[in-house]
């Protein structure tokens, strides 16, 4: 009988913390961007707009086909909600020069990060790629998926508010 009334109250939360939405913050953490600027993380989502947050790297093939996708409709995002979006790369320090090629070769205007030690994919528990979070305008997390499916981006666009 434990054993059951244990196993129904951990099914409850399970399901209970499955309908809750999410409201995890980024972590105070300090990552280089691609032109080697120091850019605080936590400051990002307290600036009154959505914010996009992409795990990527350069190798990463369903990667290159979701920023391609969304970097179509982001000026549209942008004129409608304010949203930013910041990809960041998990490539490894010894390729991050492959980044600013990719980014600048596909004419992206996302905010590009580097995480070469994988600190922010850790922290974040980033397990696969590519690996998407959405922050709302208060700073709140209401929103992650992983890997791409083509049509994903439309769903994206129904948490930038």
């Amino acid at each position: 009988m434990r054993h059951s009334l244990f196993i129904f109250h951990l099914s409850f939360f399970i399901f209970l913390g499955a309908l809750l939405p999410l409201r995890a913050a980024l972590p105070e953490m300090t990552l280089r961007d691609i032109d080697g600027r120091s850019v605080q993380l936590a400051t990002l989502t307290r600036q009154g707009h959505p914010v996009v947050l992409s795990f990527f790297a350069t190798w990463c093939k369903p990667c290159m086909r979701e920023l391609e996708a969304i970097h179509d409709l982001y000026a549209d995002w942008q004129d409608e909600t304010g949203v930013e979006i910041y990809i960041v790369s998990i490539d490894q320090a010894q390729d991050v020069h492959k980044v600013k090629t990719l980014v600048n070769g596909n004419g992206w205007d996302y905010h590009v990060l580097l995480d070469p030690n994988g600190a922010l994919k850790r922290a974040m528990n980033v397990q696969n790629i590519p690996h998407l979070f959405v922050f709302n305008s208060k700073g709140e997390q209401v929103y992650q998926h992983t890997g791409y499916t083509t049509g994903d981006e439309k769903t994206l666009r129904t948490y930038l508010h």
